[in-house]
């Protein structure tokens, strides 16, 4: 089941959030785009969709666009003032390695292409489509960025009819798809991980490298992107307390994208600029049921310990199962199960296994895997664990315990005053 797209969406076994009702404006009528009429909850096709630099999505309409889920539609110039006109697409760009050019908004008009940042259009702009983007084709119906991880390179899709032109950020290169099973675009979004493709005012979530469609498609956009009043799917309830938070399990992925698991369900959140959203397990990773035990990343893999089974996928552009798993946890790390806890510290290679009130360490270079050592440690009914540039978090309950490194926390005998988890690291009512 598709989830509720807000700032502060539920999550379904740990939180629930409420949104503001929206503004009621009159009915659309055809052709009009007097901001006093337009009322995406009347059913709109979307001339282009992108988050800004704020992560704030901005839905474009004609001369006008709204700014987030909820409020009225406003002129497009009072954010971009140089506009003249509809856009064709849009697009926040993901290039890391260019600071200078990253997190850029692109609007595209015709044969045209504008850059803008903080709402400041940038030097030269607006500029022919060609010379910034040498191969993609003018009058775009629609554009969304793809970062390396969830495409093979930080990428950019364009759309044109049934056509998906893949342009590569790093080498300026263009290769150009047919997606006659996906609805042809008016705009396309991606928001955490997830992208999606905007037709009339209904959308289908779509993968971006093959463009395979999962679930029953497509669903209304009142429903998920916009509070509208008989719209809905649960979005009206109120978040949980953060007192009342259980994680199942945490790890940060060699890419950077921290994950927190909580029974059936899984949230990134490091990505928290752009909102947060709970999505079932099996949205990612296909083969794990009902929960887990333990997760923990290392070599660009994420391992899944789930009962006494280990499942491994690697960490790329798709979450794929490596054949011949599951294993058993004996045969996989030289333990037996079950695992409360699990964590690799960044640039290790020791995973750090809680079972109980111990930890051991497993060598994962060695073959077969074995066991360095085996420590008490000053603290029992762990739900989680996570290692980072910041340190360990051992969380227990609705807190967690934080220790700066494996050795310090093997040698503690006396647990440190726990911390709170708090409406800063995952969506809860303090």
């Amino acid at each position: 089941m598709e989830l509720l797209v807000t700032k502060t969406l539920f999550l379904c076994v740990l939180f629930t959030v409420s949104t503001a009702a929206p503004l009621q404006d009159a009915a659309l009528e055809d052709g009009d785009t007097n901001p006093a009429v337009l009322d995406r909850c009347a059913g709109v096709e979307f001339d282009a969709i992108t988050p800004n630099e704020k992560g704030n999505t901005l839905f474009f309409k004609g001369d006008h666009l709204w700014n987030g889920f909820t409020g009225p539609a406003q002129l497009s110039t009072l954010y971009f003032k140089e506009l003249n006109g509809p856009v064709n697409a849009a697009f926040r760009m993901h290039n890391t390695e260019n600071p200078d050019d990253h997190d850029h908004i692109y609007l595209f008009q015709d044969d045209k292409v504008y850059s803008y940042f903080n709402q400041n259009l940038e030097e030269g702009y607006p500029k022919q489509i060609e010379e910034d983007f040498p191969g993609v084709p003018t009058h775009l119906d629609a554009a969304v960025e793809c970062p390396k991880g969830e495409c093979m390179t930080d990428s950019v899709l364009f759309f044109k009819g049934q056509d998906v032109h893949v342009y590569d950020i790093t080498t300026k290169t263009v290769k150009t798809k047919t997606w006659s099973h996906l609805p042809s675009c008016t705009s396309a979004f991606r928001w955490l991980e997830h992208y999606y493709c905007f037709h009339g005012h209904n959308f289908t979530r779509f993968h971006p490298v093959s463009g395979e469609v999962t679930g029953a498609y497509p669903k209304d956009a009142r429903h998920y992107f916009m509070n509208c009043p008989n719209f809905g799917h649960g979005g009206d309830r109120k978040p949980s307390k953060c007192s009342d938070v259980k994680l199942s399990a945490a790890t940060t992925d060699d890419g950077g994208r921290t994950y927190f698991f909580a029974g059936p369900i899984y949230m990134r959140v490091d990505s928290h600029r752009d909102g947060f959203h709970a999505f079932p397990i099996t949205r990612a990773w296909k083969d794990v049921n009902d929960g887990v035990d333990a997760v923990f990343s290392y070599d660009n893999k994420i391992y899944f310990i789930k009962g006494d089974q280990v499942y491994i996928y690697k960490a790329d552009a798709h979450f794929t199962l490596i054949e011949g798993y599951p294993k058993t946890i004996k045969e996989e790390l030289g333990i037996e199960g079950p695992v409360d806890a699990a964590f690799v510290c960044p640039n290790e290679n020791i995973a750090h296994i809680i079972q109980g009130n111990r930890m051991s360490d497993i060598v994962l270079t060695a073959t077969p895997r074995v066991v360095g050592r085996v420590v008490p440690l000053p603290l029992s009914n762990i739900d989680a664990s996570l290692c980072g540039e910041d340190g360990i978090k051992i969380f227990r309950g609705s807190q967690f315990y934080r220790y700066e490194s494996p050795m310090i926390l093997a040698m503690s005998r006396i647990a440190p005053v726990p911390v709170a988890i708090t409406s800063a690291m995952m969506p809860c009512e303090d």
